[in-house]
């Protein structure tokens, strides 16, 4: 929960914006191909915001291993032979023992289990209520010895160290999150324990061990659960992204397939490892109060010792196919009448996203287009957003809209093609031009507030292209034209392009919206408001107190990092999660 919400957090800083003032990273390389960034500022003393990118994430996979990349986040936070662990050759003889009885359990499974599904014997080969009695008796000595190497007294295991000895450091706000394109581990460490952060991150980069490596699984179908199968659009928003996506790799979900997380083998796994998390597919960056002088030597001391990969990251090749007709989907779910309208668009730093993103900031906000017509005007729409979202390799404008009173879903779907010809057939204004570019100038100055936001910057846009993104971006942004903006919509917005999807409110369901909520989702839009919702869902499901009091003391640890605008989205969050608490503790 506690890496989710950090995770949440993270999503909602990124998206304020694509823009920033003109920064200077200084870079070097190891003999090994790892990449370091730095950039030392004083503004916030004696801290660093230190942090390393895999340039991996689930645009890498394949079907059968699907959610590898995300399961990969978790097993990194499991420890090495000298962290999270008792008794190095102890903890070996479980993890061995482990992996021999899955084996088994895959191979039935595979076999047997697979063909008893095929002639419709069963109706899934993973559940366990299907085992046979060689099976169950084979899942439950899994179960045994992994329940052995946890116990604090017959186990090995020592529960979250690599926390502990951050914290005692002083660190804070450690966490990782994964998306399409990348995965990305950060934390917030004092100026003097630089040296700690280059030896812990070398050293599980170097010897991790992944520790409950099956157990995790367990963890990873939980969260699958809550934030997928246990929300009210999630499901469909997964099968809508599986529709939109024809051939690209964006098709299958970052958390991955159900069945994938049962199938991938350990020896498959490791197989990922070596090719996308060595030195030469991983960029370190470091922002905050140091002197590039004092931690070089560091850096090449610590991560000099890990082993360049033997076979090159393959680049992803598989383009997405030209859409050729409409898709449309229509689903029944416990949530309020919405739309989603999507279209293919441009990848990352593509010359067209900078036009594409200027026309969503004249729809967007209380002063945008979408604002005045279908929310102050017509009165149909409790929120409505639209944004590009430019992806390493692909990238989609969005339109996304929820009813107010008793309009419909059709009825947000009119307003919007509404609004869309007249960017078709009409140049913006001068005036209201100048406005949204008068945004992007003072958004480019808001980003340079935290070491943390700028972390993640340089890191994402290293790991899409380079840095320089940062700086590059806010001129091109301001040079975008009206006629540029008339162009790109009458590009891209063509009907056959597009793939609408219709959220109706199933019979019966629906209560009154937290009117706090509702309030908040207005300023972030349905996209992020669909995210908080998810999260609130996810709360409503935790029950573990310990787990919960560590998250909200996280939350207002790292409550600074999120950017001015999203200050009230972080402060409602650390509200439920207290209102939470109060529940279970009473």
């Amino acid at each position: 929960m506690r890496r989710m919400v950090a995770a949440f957090v993270l999503s909602l800083a990124l998206a304020v914006s694509a823009k920033a003032q003109q920064i200077n990273v200084e870079e070097f390389t190891l003999d090994n191909g790892m990449k370091f960034l730095l950039y030392p500022r004083t503004e916030q003393p004696n801290i660093i915001a230190a942090g390393w990118v895999a340039k991996v994430g689930s645009v890498n996979e394949r079907p059968g291993i699907t959610g590898i990349s995300h399961f990969f986040e978790h097993m990194m936070f499991k420890g090495t032979n000298t962290i999270g662990t008792n008794d190095g050759a102890r903890d070996a003889e479980f993890r061995a023992k482990q992996k021999a009885i899955r084996d088994q359990i895959l191979k039935i499974t595979w076999g047997s289990q697979y063909k008893r599904w095929k002639s419709g014997e069963i109706d899934d080969p993973w559940d366990p209520a299907n085992d046979t009695d060689e099976l169950a008796k084979l899942r439950g000595e899994l179960k045994s010895l992994m329940d052995q190497h946890k116990d604090k007294t017959t186990g090995t295991i020592v529960k979250d160290e690599f926390d502990q000895v951050y914290t005692k450091g002083g660190a804070s706000g450690m966490n990782a999150f994964t998306s399409e394109d990348v995965t990305f581990y950060f934390i917030n460490v004092p100026s003097n324990k630089f040296e700690l952060w280059a030896w812990l991150e070398s050293d599980r980069l170097s010897d991790s061990v992944f520790r409950e490596f099956f157990a995790e699984r367990d963890v990873v179908h939980e969260e699958r659960r809550l934030r997928t199968e246990s929300t009210p659009t999630g499901i469909f928003q997964e099968q809508f992204n599986a529709m939109f996506w024809q051939s690209s790799p964006y098709n299958w979900p970052v958390i991955g397939w159900t069945s994938d997380l049962n199938s991938y083998t350990f020896d498959q796994a490791m197989d990922y490892f070596n090719i996308y998390y060595r030195p030469n597919n991983l960029v370190g960056v470091i922002v905050g109060d140091f002197k590039t002088e004092e931690i070089k030597p560091l850096i090449r001391r610590y991560f000099s010792r890990l082993e360049r990969g033997s076979v090159e990251p393959p680049s992803v090749v598989t383009l997405e196919m030209k859409q050729m007709a409409e898709q449309r989907m229509n689903a029944e779910c416990d949530c309020q009448p919405q739309i989603e309208v999507r279209y293919h668009t441009v990848p990352w730093n593509h010359a067209d996203s900078f036009a594409l993103s200027m026309m969503s900031d004249v729809l967007n906000s209380r002063t945008g287009r979408l604002y005045k017509s279908m929310i102050e005007g017509k009165k149909i729409a409790s929120q409505a957003n639209a944004f590009q979202n430019d992806q390493k390799y692909a990238g989609y404008f969005s339109f996304s809209a929820e009813t107010k009173g008793d309009s419909k879903p059709e009825d947000l779907e009119a307003g919007w093609y509404t609004e869309l010809k007249r960017l078709q057939d009409e140049e913006i204004g001068d005036a209201e031009l100048q406005k949204v570019k008068n945004q992007v100038a003072a958004d480019s100055y808001r980003r340079l507030q935290s070491n943390f936001g700028l972390l993640v910057q340089i890191g994402i846009s290293e790991a899409f292209g380079g840095w320089q993104y940062i700086n590059d971006s806010t001129p091109k942004l301001l040079a975008v034209t009206a006629a540029d903006i008339k162009r790109v919509a009458n590009k891209y917005f063509d009907k056959t392009n597009r793939s609408v999807a219709l959220y109706y409110r199933k019979a019966g369901a629906g209560a009154a919206e937290d009117p706090e909520f509702a309030a908040i989702a207005e300023k972030i839009g349905p996209q992020m408001a669909q995210g908080l919702k998810r999260q609130l869902e996810m709360l409503k499901k935790m029950d573990n107190i310990d787990m919960l009091t560590q998250t909200v003391s996280q939350m207002e640890t790292n409550k600074d990092q999120a950017p001015p605008e999203m200050a009230p989205v972080v402060e409602y969050m650390i509200k439920k999660v207290r209102e939470r608490l109060d529940q279970l503790k009473k």
